[in-house]
């Protein structure tokens, strides 16, 4: 099987950093998953964006890029619900 590289963009590296370490214990295997299945049951694509999506994990989304044609994830934020799509 193959397994997708995971990348942070800066930003989602900083708003991890950021966030309690008991709720980034939750987010970051959900994230590592990605690497296997890049697009798990219950993910969504964005509306308008070619190969963005995003992961309800708890109360923060996870949103991301998936490239298949080079095997990678681009993690490009990770924020509360609230936030999420701004």
């Amino acid at each position: 099987m193959t397994e997708y590289a995971i990348t942070f963009a800066r930003s989602a590296r900083k708003e991890l950093e950021s966030l309690d370490a008991t709720v980034v214990r939750c987010i970051f295997p959900k994230i590592e998953a990605l690497a296997k299945v890049p697009q798990p049951a219950g993910c969504r694509k964005l509306r308008g964006e070619r190969n963005m999506w995003w992961l309800r994990i708890g109360d923060y989304r996870a949103v991301y890029a998936v490239y298949d044609d080079r095997l990678a994830v681009d993690i490009v934020a990770v924020r509360h619900r609230s936030k999420a799509y701004e």
